[in-house]
């Protein structure tokens, strides 16, 4: 892997399982993402763009390192963090217990992990209600929390999912500002967002997610000007017509003959040796 790169996607695939629709009934397979090939520079901010279920929450729980594809891989060259609302919160714990935590877990010193509290304390901005249960949270707060304990660990690859479409919006310009000051110092950053605005405002790149597989990836405005086209498109769709289009962009990511036996699967597999 080239040093200068941050992420790379070689046919990158996440499979999960669908319920059966009866008890003790095999559900289906699907592709949450399919066949995804792209890199990442390092230094490089990326907007990743998708319809609601386009797989864009898979891609950021792969690159934080939370599970792995399932077929093809994705190699990260250097430290992660993700900031999603909840992600790697502790709901029972205090808000200063899930920053010692988390300093724990990562193996962090002492001193460390007391830097790491004084910087939450200043960024947050949320008093009194760290050393109270995160479980009282508003889904703002747990934002501002999420988002300062992982800003404060300084992470090479910054992975911020929808983190900032909750909350007020002056939390939300101080985060983007941060963020500003973070790219202008080299930092990796992937941005998953439904706001159009903050995404070309900020980013220099994006990856448009649909339907699990990426339908394009590069110069910032071209893509999210078709991006906004889709939206414009099914959004005038009627609600027959959207369901239509959404039945045939999962067609293509079921995972045909997903509930053939294990023999058959184990004699297809012989076959074709």
């Amino acid at each position: 892997m080239d040093s200068n790169i941050a992420i790379e996607a070689r046919h990158a695939s996440k499979i999960y399982e669908l319920r059966g629709k009866q008890k003790g009934e095999q559900g289906q397979k699907f592709y949450a993402l399919k066949d995804l090939n792209f890199s990442v520079q390092k230094g490089e901010v990326v907007g990743v763009l998708g319809t609601n279920g386009s797989g864009k929450s898979t891609i950021s729980i792969i690159l934080a390192g939370i599970c792995d594809p399932d077929e093809g891989e994705i190699k990260v060259n250097g430290s992660q963090a993700l900031i999603a609302i909840n992600t790697g919160l502790n709901q029972q714990l205090t808000g200063m217990e899930n920053i010692e935590l988390k300093g724990a877990l990562l193996g962090l010193t002492r001193s460390k992990i007391e830097k790491i509290k004084a910087g939450v304390i200043e960024f947050a901005e949320i008093g009194d209600f760290l050393y109270q249960p995160v479980k009282t949270y508003s889904s703002g707060m747990k934002s501002r929390l999420g988002f300062s304990i992982n800003l404060c660990l300084d992470p090479e690859i910054m992975i911020v999912d929808e983190a900032l479409s909750v909350g007020d919006k002056g939390f939300a310009q101080k985060c983007i500002n941060k963020m500003k000051e973070l790219r202008d110092e080299g930092k990796t950053i992937i941005f998953i967002s439904h706001n159009l605005k903050q995404v070309r405002d900020f980013c220099d790149t994006a990856m448009w997610i649909e339907g699990g597989m990426l339908r394009e990836y590069g110069d910032i405005d071209e893509v999210c000007d078709r991006y906004a086209q889709y939206v414009d498109y099914y959004n005038n769709l009627s609600g027959k017509d959207k369901k239509k289009e959404r039945d045939r962009k999962f067609a293509k990511r079921i995972i045909k003959n997903s509930k053939q036996s294990f023999f058959d699967k184990l004699f297809a597999a012989l076959k074709t040796r």
